[in-house]
């Protein structure tokens, strides 16, 4: 597998009160929404605003810090962090997964941005800053496909591999499986990627919301795609030419639901409606149980 990248920068403000908690173990857990709008201009020459929530967790000691600076809804904030992938046994049975932000650094911004109401109560920021940039390998063949209204659409899943050492030293990996989405022009020159190559892939986190079998609203974090180089198979020496690379694509409103089908290997579900309106109270329960014990 590529050895990852896994970068997420986000500027927005604290939707809500931000929470510390601990697990059983004595952990602690700092966790925030931060929310703010993506202002793109769609492939109609139209300005769009879209609106994004992320939740963002910071572990340990940086908990506790964090949570002394007593920040408020309405904050403005930046954080630097990383795209955290997790499963577990869900209480109804079966397997539950989800997408967030580990934050390794939350710092406060020195000005009062323009604020907007939702109508859930809380807020976000007009503006603000939604990028991540990753580095993974294709976990399937992906498939083209088009919406009714002729626009290309690809769904890559993408497999981030992670190493760090525990407090033993001992040398630790995880994989954070996370859905990419690649719209019009994009799409169609990446439609030859296959299952192993290894890809960089640049653009901002999303909200989708989607209901699964038994009727439950869920909500879910992918990664819409700007840009996405295709990185040679094996070891990457300097001056090996990519296999294949895209420009940037212009930037676009996300169409309705069908476009695609997830294509990460996560547990099937239907595919999502987009929701690029998302307000802060849809799907934001869909987060660890109280009593799960993260790792560092």
């Amino acid at each position: 597998m590529a050895r990852g990248m896994n970068h997420v920068f986000l500027i927005g403000v604290l939707a809500r009160e931000a929470e510390l908690r601990y697990t059983p173990s004595g952990t602690a857990v700092f966790e925030a929404t931060i929310a703010g709008e993506d202002h793109i201009i769609g492939s109609d020459g139209q300005p769009r605003k879209l609106p994004w929530y992320h939740r963002v967790s910071i572990l340990g000691k940086p908990a506790e810090w964090q949570a002394e600076r007593n920040l408020k809804a309405g904050d403005a904030v930046m954080v630097e962090g990383s795209v955290e992938y997790s499963q577990w046994d869900a209480p109804e049975g079966g397997k539950r997964s989800m997408v967030r932000v580990k934050a390794q650094r939350m710092e406060q911004l020195g000005y009062s941005p323009e604020l907007i109401q939702d109508a859930g109560g809380g807020v976000r920021m007009s503006g603000g800053m939604n990028e991540v940039i990753l580095i993974g390998n294709v976990t399937r063949d992906p498939e083209l496909r088009y919406t009714p209204a002729g626009d290309a659409v690809l769904g890559l899943g993408l497999a981030v591999n992670e190493t760090w050492n525990d407090r033993q030293g001992q040398k630790q990996e995880k994989t954070h499986w996370i859905d990419v989405t690649l719209w019009r022009e994009l799409a169609e020159r990446m439609k030859d990627l296959r299952k192993g190559d290894p890809v960089l892939v640049q653009g901002r986190l999303t909200n989708e919301a989607w209901t699964d079998r038994d009727g439950n609203k869920r909500n879910t974090t992918k990664v819409e795609a700007s840009r996405v180089e295709a990185l040679a198979r094996g070891t990457t020496t300097q001056g090996s030419t990519p296999t294949r690379s895209a420009a940037p694509a212009p930037a676009r409103q996300p169409v309705a639901a069908g476009a695609s089908r997830s294509s990460s290997p996560a547990p099937t579900r239907p595919a999502p409606t987009h929701s690029g309106g998302l307000d802060i109270d849809q799907g934001l329960d869909d987060h660890f149980p109280p009593d799960e014990d993260l790792p560092f």
